[in-house]
C-alpha cells in the first residue's frame, strides 16, 4: 500500500523511501534521460560558462588584434566571424542561459517543493540549448559561422550581402536557443506561481523569486519577436520571400524593430536575476530583511515593463519621426529610477545592519559601484543629440561591457560563490575569494573604461583594424592588456572553484545563516530536496523559531503539492513524472529538423513527422499517482 509521510513514518525510513522514489537510473542511461531539477541546472550552469570560456577567447583575439594599429594577425573576414561568435556567444549562449540554469536549480529549493513544474520538458531545454551551442560552434570551426553580428541587421545580412550558409546558421541558432529559454520560463513561472510551500504568500516571496517571475514573463513576451524576426530572415534567405526588401514592399528597418522590441527587454532580462542575486546576497550578509521589501518588488516589475517601451533608443541614428524620439528619450531616462531604488535599498540593508564582509558581500560593492557608472552613461546616450555622435562608437561597446558585465557577471560570481556549498557541498576558499574581487574589478575597468574616450575620439565599432594618428593607440593598447588581466581573474575564479571541489572546507546545511528554505536542505540537497513540505509564516522561514512542515505526500510516487497562486493556500496533490530518454530523442529530432531546414524547406515537413514520435511517447496519457497492487493487496 502506498505511504506518505508523517509522524509515524519519519528519519532514515522516511529518507531512503524518498531517495528510492526520487533518484534518476543508474549508470550512463540515468545521466541521459535524468530530469532532477538540481543535475539539469548544474548541466546548465557548466555548459554556460564553457561558452563563456569560448566567447572569452574570441574577446581575447579580439583585443590582441586590435592591440597596435594597422595589425595584420586577423584578416578582416575572420575578424567579422569572431566579433559575430563573441557575441552571439555571450548574449544567447552564455548570459540568458546561466541566469536561467542558477533558478533552475535554486527556485524549487526556494518555494519549498520537491521538484521543478514540468520536469521533462526542463530536460528536453537543456539538450536544445546543448545541441544549438555545438552546431553554433562547430559551424564557426568549419569557417561558416556568422559574420553579420549578435544582431545581424539587414540588409547587410540579406541575401544579397551574404550568401552562403553563414548567417542561417545565426538564424537558427535564434530558434534554438529562444525555444529553449522559453521552455525554461514555462517551467519557472508555474513552479514559482503554483509550487510554493504553503504560508509563502506573494508578499513572502524572496526577492530573487520576484527576479525571476518578472524576467521569465520577459522571456515570454519578447522572445517570440526575435523568433520572428529570424524566420522572416531565413524566409527571404531561402525562400525568396521579400519581408526586409524594400525593392520588393518590405522594409529593412522592420529588423531593427522586431529584433530590438527582443534586444532591449533581453538586457534585463540578464540584469533583473542578478538583481535578485543582490538581493539574496545582501540580506544575508547584512543580518537583516531587505529595506523596502515593497519598493523592491515594485522596482523589479516596473523595469520588466519598461524595457518593453524603449526599444527605439537603438535607432535614434535611422532616420525615424523626430517627434517619436522624445518619447523614448524619457522612457529610457525613467527606466534608471527603480534601478536607483533598487541601489538605495541595498545601502540602506548594508547600513542598517550588521555586515559581514565574506566574498559575495564584496562582489555586490564592485557590482554597484561599475553598474551605476555604466548607468550613468546609458542615460547619457538616452539624449537623441549625444547619440548620434556616440552612436556605433566604442562608447557604446564602453556602456553595454559596464552594464553586463558590471550589472550582471559580477552579481553572477558573488551568486555562485554563495550557493556553492548547495551546488558542491563545500565552501570556496574564502582570502583567495576577496582577493579575486579586487583583481577582477580593476582589471574590468582598466580594459573597458578607456573604450569611452576611444569612442569619443570617434572610433567606430566592429572595425578591425585602424590607422596611426588618431589618438588610439595608447587607448587600445592598455584595453587589450586590461582584457588579459581580466581573463585572468576570471580563470582564478575556476581556479577558485575546482579547488574547494575537492579541498574546500565542508559545508553545513545553512553555512550562511540565510534566511531562505533552500538553506533548509543538507548541503548538497538530497533528490527530494525536503523530508516534509516547509510550511513559511514570514519573509525570512529560516530565521524564525518555530519552522513547521506539512506531511501527507506520499513516499513511494513523485507527488507534489501545489498551492493557489496568491496565497500559497494548499490546493491539491499533482504528479511529478518520471525520467524517460523521449525528451532526449525529442531534442535530437528537433535539432535535425532545425539544422536541415537552413538546407532545403522540405526538413520542417519531414523534422515535423520525425518529432512526433517522440513527443506522442512522451505525452502518452498515463496516471503515475494510481498505487500498483502489491502482493496481498485486495
Amino acid at each position: 500500500m502506498s505511504r506518505v509521510d508523517g509522524p509515524d513514518f519519519t528519519g532514515a525510513p522516511l529518507r531512503e523511501a524518498l531517495a528510492k522514489t526520487w533518484s534518476d537510473a543508474p549508470g550512463f542511461w540515468g545521466w541521459l534521460t535524468a530530469v532532477d531539477h538540481k543535475r539539469v541546472g548544474r548541466r546548465y550552469i557548466v555548459t554556460a560558462f564553457v561558452f563563456l570560456g569560448l566567447g572569452g577567447v574570441l574577446a581575447l583575439l579580439m583585443r590582441t588584434q586590435l592591440a597596435r594599429p594597422e595589425s595584420g594577425l586577423i584578416s578582416a573576414d575572420r575578424y567579422n566571424q569572431i566579433f559575430s561568435m563573441h557575441g552571439s556567444t555571450m548574449m544567447f549562449l552564455f548570459a540568458v542561459p546561466v541566469m536561467e540554469a542558477m533558478a533552475v536549480f535554486i527556485i524549487p529549493l526556494m518555494m519549498g517543493t520537491r521538484q521543478i513544474a514540468f520536469p521533462r520538458l526542463n530536460a528536453f531545454s537543456y539538450w536544445i540549448y546543448l545541441f544549438g551551442g555545438m552546431f553554433l560552434w562547430i559551424a564557426f570551426l568549419l569557417n561558416i559561422g556568422p559574420e553579420a553580428g549578435w544582431f545581424s541587421y539587414v540588409p547587410l545580412a540579406g541575401p544579397e550581402y551574404s550568401p552562403g550558409k553563414r548567417t542561417d546558421v545565426w538564424a537558427q541558432l535564434i530558434t534554438f536557443t529562444e525555444v529553449a529559454a522559453l521552455a525554461s520560463a514555462v517551467e519557472l513561472i508555474t513552479t514559482i506561481l503554483k509550487q510554493r510551500a504553503p504560508g509563502m504568500s506573494l508578499n513572502r516571496m524572496p526577492l530573487f523569486a520576484w527576479s525571476i517571475l518578472v524576467t521569465s514573463f520577459m522571456v515570454v513576451f519578447a522572445m517570440p519577436a526575435v523568433m520572428l524576426a529570424s524566420s522572416f530572415l531565413i524566409s527571404d534567405r531561402l525562400v525568396a520571400t521579400q519581408f526586409y526588401n524594400p525593392a520588393e514592399g518590405g522594409d529593412a528597418l522592420l529588423w531593427q524593430h522586431l529584433f530590438w522590441f527582443f534586444g532591449h527587454p533581453e538586457v534585463y532580462i540578464i540584469f533583473i536575476p542578478a538583481v535578485g542575486f543582490v538581493s539574496q546576497i545582501t540580506e544575508t550578509f547584512s543580518e537583516r530583511e531587505v529595506f523596502g521589501y515593497p519598493l523592491m518588488v515594485l522596482a523589479v516589475v516596473s523595469i520588466g515593463l519598461l524595457a518593453f517601451g524603449l526599444w527605439v533608443h537603438h535607432m535614434f541614428a535611422t532616420g525615424l519621426p523626430r517627434i517619436g524620439y522624445s518619447f523614448y528619450t524619457a522612457a529610457s531616462m525613467m527606466i534608471a529610477l527603480p534601478g536607483g531604488v533598487q541601489i538605495f535599498c541595498w545601502i540602506a540593508t548594508i547600513w542598517s545592519g550588521r555586515p559581514r564582509w565574506e566574498t559575495p558581500l564584496w562582489w555586490v560593492v564592485a557590482f554597484i559601484i561599475t553598474f551605476v557608472m555604466g548607468g550613468l552613461t546609458g542615460v547619457m546616450v538616452a539624449s537623441v543629440p549625444l547619440d548620434l555622435q556616440m552612436h556605433d562608437t566604442y562608447f557604446v561597446v564602453a556602456h553595454f561591457h559596464y552594464v553586463l558585465i558590471g550589472g550582471a557577471v559580477f552579481p553572477l560570481l558573488g551568486a555562485v560563490t554563495y550557493w556553492f556549498p548547495k551546488f558542491s557541498g563545500r565552501l570556496m576558499a574564502e582570502p583567495l575569494g576577496k582577493w579575486n574581487v579586487l583583481f577582477s574589478f580593476l582589471a574590468f575597468h582598466l580594459t573597458f573604461f578607456p573604450m569611452h574616450i576611444t569612442g569619443l575620439l570617434g572610433m567606430p565599432r566592429r572595425v578591425y583594424t585602424y590607422p596611426h594618428g588618431l589618438g588610439w593607440d595608447t587607448l587600445n593598447l592598455v584595453s587589450s592588456i586590461g582584457a588579459f588581466l581580466f581573463a585572468g581573474s576570471v580563470l582564478l575564479f575556476l581556479g577558485n572553484v575546482f579547488w574547494s571541489l575537492r579541498n574546500g572546507r565542508v559545508a553545513s546545511a545553512n553555512p550562511w545563516n540565510a534566511p531562505s528554505l533552500e538553506w533548509k536542505p543538507s548541503s548538497p540537497p538530497p533528490v527530494y530536496n525536503f523530508e516534509h513540505i516547509p510550511v513559511v509564516h514570514s519573509r525570512s522561514p529560516l530565521w524564525e523559531t518555530d519552522q513547521p512542515v506539512m506531511p501527507g505526500l506520499q513516499t513511494d510516487k513523485r507527488e507534489l503539492l501545489v498551492t493557489t497562486a496568491i496565497d500559497a493556500v494548499p490546493d491539491l496533490r499533482d504528479a511529478s513524472p518520471p525520467p524517460n530518454g523521449w525528451p532526449f530523442f525529442a531534442a535530437i529530432a528537433t535539432t535535425m529538423a532545425f539544422v536541415g531546414s537552413i538546407f532545403t524547406p522540405w526538413a520542417v515537413i519531414w523534422g515535423a513527422l520525425l518529432m512526433a514520435i517522440p513527443l506522442i511517447f512522451w505525452f502518452w496519457p498515463h496516471d503515475p499517482l494510481e498505487p500498483k497492487p502489491e502482493q496481498g493487496d485486495e
